[in-house]
């Protein structure tokens, strides 16, 4: 913290300080000479001390945690206006009961008077102007913060110039205007200054709210919430006569709460607390205008004043009881979206899912008001809506897989997701998770096409290198040298001998090439012998190993129906390629082939070798891994306590199954 900062919470925590000893002794003076409770607040003492702490000491909160905004110390000077007016009125009183000069009783009457209205006129406006940030929204904005700092003296001017005593033992003030009621005009443009004031900051409030990010409309539904219930209270009291002075005690809710939104906003769920706040202020509003309404048409119709009170109140309880759901559901809908109505979700998730899993993402945030959603699969973010912060991860699971996850942000003051949220993305994640599932088939389908079409192309490639090179080259030679053998038959008997013995053997040569080229197609011992027939040929070739050793070889295979081509190769070249791995690399003494068929074609190869740790991924391990993926099948290999395994398991087709 560098010697600024420290200078400038030090300062914050002595206007804080001076703020409550101004209050105190006030207070504590006037209850010294007998002043009640009812002399206290029809005095406003009550309502400036209180106003004179709150705004002072959320000053001071703001001031010490964020030094830099200004919103902090406008809040302490405002503490000490409301402050000063009871600490001068009280040294008035002391000054009157002890016999002090007039003079000095009109001074302090007058600061008294002064003190209070710059708080109002100046300090909270030009707060709320900067609010949150302690910054104009924009530099067009400091005309409006020029026009209320310049205008806030004309109403101190109406608050003092009247003269009026502040308690009825107490000389008038030293401001008093002798043409004060001649100046009603400038007076009512004073107040209409009043009221411009707050409009100003009410529309840089609402622009600041359209404008913000998640975390500003944060901390301005914390002054919402303030503003609404201040203005419940209040407005009675500027319009209706005999409300009590206390309503004022509102009032103090908006320091308190820009103190939270600035410090602290994620106390609490600011939209759970603003959905009940807006509903009762609204159903209030609505009772009162009923209320005003049957009082004005009953009133020339009811002539006991009793009677017509206690009628008004029976019938507006009874219009009033069926609004409040409705209205709760509105300011709902408004803070939460159609969390309530999962069936509105599910449609709109369900118009977005043709549209693609991004506008599937942005149709849950929307639907719910959440701050984020994303939608994550196999570790990758492939669609998301809004500004992350925190995150509660859904599963989405097809046919008992989880094949991803739906990630959705918490909402400001909340732990976690509430059981209607949940319930709804409930909802929505069984149609999202098929949406999930079939685009990562389709994923897997083309990405298996592309394989398979490179595999082609490789093949291809193999048979036209072995044809150019091995056997092309051979039917040319033999070609050569038959010509050669018919130029000499007739002039060089032997020599033509010596070329046609060459010929029978490139020829043999040629022949071999082919039948390598034809058994690495397909082998030709399964269309001779069958599958388990062709296995079998390649056990008992397998008996010995190159040094000598034998190893018995086992063939386990009972009943296995006719099965497709590529199946049978795919089977024979895996069960093969693990025989050829147990002879060369274990030092087994015994392996066994076992082949069932059931819903699935499982090939089993185990052995009696040794463990010596675990298997290194090598050529024969992958291609069998690929062979086994080609057709759908599932590939397992590794070492066992009682030896090696090496297991694969294919799919069988329904109609093959039938048969």
């Amino acid at each position: 913290m560098t010697t600024t900062a420290a200078g400038r919470r030090g300062l914050a925590g002595l206007l804080a300080g001076f703020v409550v000893a101004e209050v105190a002794v006030a207070v504590g003076y006037l209850l010294a000479i007998g002043w009640g409770w009812h002399e206290l607040v029809d005095s406003f003492m009550v309502t400036n001390g209180l106003m004179a702490l709150t705004f002072g000491l959320c000053g001071a909160v703001i001031a010490w945690h964020r030094p830099s905004n200004p919103i902090g110390w406008l809040f302490l000077a405002d503490g000490i206006g409301h402050a000063t007016t009871p600490l001068a009125g009280a040294i008035a009183e002391f000054l009157a009961d002890r016999g002090g000069s007039m003079s000095a009783q009109r001074v302090f009457v007058t600061i008294s008077s002064a003190a209070w209205p710059w708080s109002i006129g100046l300090f909270l406006p030009l707060a709320l102007l900067l609010f949150p940030t302690g910054h104009l929204l924009s530099p067009r904005w400091r005309w409006a913060a020029v026009g209320v700092i310049a205008t806030a003296p004309l109403f101190v001017l109406e608050m003092v110039g009247s003269g009026d005593p502040i308690a009825s033992d107490l000389p008038r003030g030293y401001l008093e205007i002798p043409s004060y009621d001649a100046l009603g005009p400038l007076w009512a443009l004073t107040e209409l200054r009043n009221l411009v004031a707050i409009l100003l900051a009410v529309v840089c409030l609402t622009i600041r709210y359209r404008r913000a990010d998640e975390t500003g409309r944060r901390q301005l539904l914390w002054l919402l919430l303030a503003s609404v219930i201040a203005i419940l209270f209040v407005t009675p009291w500027a319009f209706i006569a005999g409300t009590p002075i206390l309503v004022l005690l509102a009032i103090p809710l908006i320091p308190i709460a820009v103190a939270v939104a600035i410090v602290r906003y994620q106390l609490l769920d600011i939209r759970l607390v603003i959905s009940r706040a807006l509903t009762w202020a609204l159903l209030s509003l609505v009772a009162v205008s009923i209320y005003a309404v049957l009082v004005a048409l009953l009133d020339s119709l009811i002539a006991s004043q009793v009677g017509r009170s206690a009628a008004v109140t029976v019938f507006v309880a009874l219009i009033i009881a069926p609004v409040l759901p409705r209205l709760q559901h509105l300011v709902d809908r408004a803070l939460y979206g159609d969390r309530h109505d999962p069936a509105r979700v599910a449609s709109r998730v369900g118009e977005q899912l043709s549209a693609g899993l991004p506008g599937v993402v942005a149709a849950i945030r929307s639907a719910l008001r959440l701050p984020y959603a994303a939608l994550t699969v196999d570790g990758q973010v492939i669609a998301m809506d809004g500004t992350p912060g925190a995150v509660v991860p859904l599963e989405l699971s097809y046919g008992g897989e989880v094949v991803g996850s739906l990630d959705v942000g918490v909402r400001s003051g909340e732990s976690g997701l509430s059981s209607a949220d949940r319930s709804v993305l409930g909802l929505v994640a069984v149609p999202l998770a098929v949406a999930v599932h079939a685009t990562r088939l389709s994923a897997e389908l083309q990405s298996s096409r592309e394989k398979l079409i490179s595999a082609r192309e490789e093949e291809r490639r193999r048979l036209r290198r072995d044809l150019h090179d091995g056997l092309g080259p051979t039917l040319t030679g033999i070609a050569f040298s038959a010509d050669a053998a018919a130029n000499l038959i007739s002039t060089d008997t032997n020599q033509a001998i010596d070329l046609l013995s060459r010929l029978r053997a490139d020829t043999r040569t040629a022949i071999g090439d082919i039948r390598r080229l034809v058994d690495d197609l397909r082998p030709p011992a399964l269309d001779e012998l069958g599958l388990v027939g062709a296995l079998r040929q390649r056990a008992d070739q397998m008996s010995f190993r190159a040094d000598g050793s034998a190893i018995q070889v086992a063939v386990s295979a009972n009943g296995l129906p006719t099965l497709p081509a590529a199946l049978e190769v795919a089977a024979y070249r895996i069960a093969t390629e693990a025989l050829t791995n147990v002879v060369r690399h274990s030092r087994a003494t015994s392996a066994v082939l076992a082949l069932r068929c059931g819903s699935d074609l499982e090939i089993e190869v185990t052995d009696d070798g040794p463990p010596n740790g675990a298997w290194r991924p090598g050529v024969g391990l992958q291609a069998m891994r690929e062979r086994a993926a080609e057709l759908g099948g599932k590939f397992e290999a590794g070492p066992t306590p009682q030896g090696g395994l090496v297991r694969a398991r294919f799919p069988l087709t329904a109609e093959l199954e039938a048969r």
